[in-house]
């Protein structure tokens, strides 16, 4: 069986290196076609993966000493510090040395690194990140969640293509919907950005688009490609994130408030524990940047190792159903 190779920035993250070294040793224990490039500085990780147990041949440590901190300006730090871990790992990328990058770093500087030195499929105008969040149905993908702000009505299309791509050929779900966030289900709603995409979307022969949706019908799963601009995006995400966990805790504690209610927890707990794990975000890794020529992974700044885990074993799946070669072949048939 061929071997994965997964690139992890070891040094990105609040939690880094311990989360993400700890991730890295998870995720190469439950998986034996996988290993793990560690790319930082080499002293820090070698001082956490001595903690752990695992087959030292699936892990390897490349040196970067510098860092690039959430405060530095991305494009200035992406061209200055060629030896952080974003530039070498993603330089070992670019040269074919690894199958995948994952960073929960700066995400304004592996925004720009992916750009500039993985490269964007030609003809893709705007690189989206896309994540999986979870519905009633199962999931749904989230185009665009923190790439870009300032997206134009052709950019929304070219990720609404995309995404399509992604939910057919990745999650596999046949002839995917596809519906654009808006304030009311009406055609003619929504801000400038949105009645411009709107017959756009309406006359694309190769997507199969439903027209609008509302914040509150994405977590039914009404649709399975959410079309938004980043800015949208990343407040229907981080307000998904904080009312899951709110919510998560707030049954957790009230089945722990009284006798009867302990009883009855411990009775639920089989089906509760499976219901929760459904709409608990961390089990979802990381978001893919749709359209470069290599794949590039964006995980949480605040993960924690199973996040790092599961961003680093959601690679092997896009290495083997070849995303980005599907979405050059698909993206500019029609």
């Amino acid at each position: 069986m061929e071997k994965v190779n997964v690139v992890v920035d070891a040094m990105g993250g609040d939690y880094a290196p311990y989360e993400t070294v700890k991730g890295a040793v998870e995720a190469v224990c439950e998986k034996d076609n996988l290993i793990v490039t560690l790319v930082g500085q080499e002293t820090a990780i070698r001082e956490e993966l001595a903690k752990y147990e695992y087959a030292k041949d699936n892990i390897v440590v490349v040196d970067a000493p510098d860092v690039i901190t959430n405060d530095e300006a991305p494009v200035l730090a992406i061209r200055r510090k060629k030896e952080s871990s974003i530039v070498v790992g993603l330089n070992l990328l670019k040269a074919q040395k690894a199958d995948a990058f994952v960073s929960a770093g700066s995400t304004g500087a592996v925004l720009v690194g992916a750009q500039l030195i993985a490269g964007r499929i030609k003809g893709v105008e705007r690189p989206p990140l896309a994540p999986l969040i979870p519905t009633a149905k199962g999931v749904s993908l989230l185009v665009d969640c923190g790439a870009n702000v300032d997206a134009r009505s052709s950019h929304l299309v070219q990720f609404a293509k995309m995404g399509s791509l992604y939910m057919e050929k990745v999650v596999g779900i046949p002839n995917p919907k596809v519906a654009i966030v808006n304030i009311g289900a009406e055609e003619e709603k929504g801000n400038m950005l949105v009645k411009e995409t709107y017959p756009l979307l309406k006359n694309c022969n190769d997507i199969n688009f439903v027209g609008s949706i509302e914040a509150r019908d994405i977590p039914a799963g009404d649709a399975d490609v959410i079309v938004c601009e980043a800015f949208v995006g990343n407040v229907i995400l981080k307000l998904y994130e904080g009312l899951g966990s709110t919510l998560i805790g707030m049954i957790k504690e009230g089945l722990m408030s009284t006798t009867v209610s302990k009883v009855g927890a411990a009775l639920a707990k089989p089906a509760l524990k499976k219901t929760l794990k459904k709409f608990d975000v961390t089990e979802y890794g990381g978001a893919p940047m749709l359209g470069l020529n290599a794949l590039v992974v964006k995980a949480h700044g605040n993960s924690k190792s199973i996040e790092i885990k599961n961003s680093i074993l959601q690679c092997i799946t896009f290495q083997e159903m070849n995303i980005n070669n599907v979405i050059k072949e698909n993206l500019f048939k029609n």
